[in-house]
């Protein structure tokens, strides 16, 4: 638990596109399979996932996918925000982990879904 708190935390309400670095602590709250080739490779799911202070959905693949169960709580290490569609997913590429860890004591925020809210992209040009 200690190490745990060494890292800072981020909450799904700081979330913001293009953070890279992230390290959340989440519930699982419903995953939905989208695409499945194998048992190891070429998985892909749509999960959400949330903590007090919102819903975002996490883009899992391969492995990652055999976490994300509904009612897991699941540590994200080096995270990162895509976009798709102008909204964000929250990911974790082959620099970060997914783990198991012990149920998380807080509810969550499912009013709040971050991965709703619509962002433009302005190129500047310099």
């Amino acid at each position: 638990m200690a190490e745990q708190n060494k890292k800072s935390s981020t909450k799904i309400n700081q979330l913001r596109p293009l953070d890279t670095g992230l390290n959340l602590t989440v519930k699982v709250v419903s995953t939905k399979m989208i695409m499945q080739r194998g048992r190891s490779q070429g998985r892909f799911a749509e999960c959400l996932v949330g903590d007090e202070t919102g819903i975002i959905i996490f883009a899992a693949r391969n492995d990652q996918v055999d976490f994300m169960k509904e009612g897991n709580t699941v540590t994200l290490s080096n995270a990162k925000i895509d976009m798709f569609k102008g909204s964000m997913r929250l990911a974790v590429d082959r620099s970060g982990r997914v783990e198991v860890c012990e149920p998380a004591s807080f509810s969550v925020e499912k009013d709040i879904n971050m991965s709703l809210i619509e962002f433009e992209r302005i190129d500047v040009v310099v």
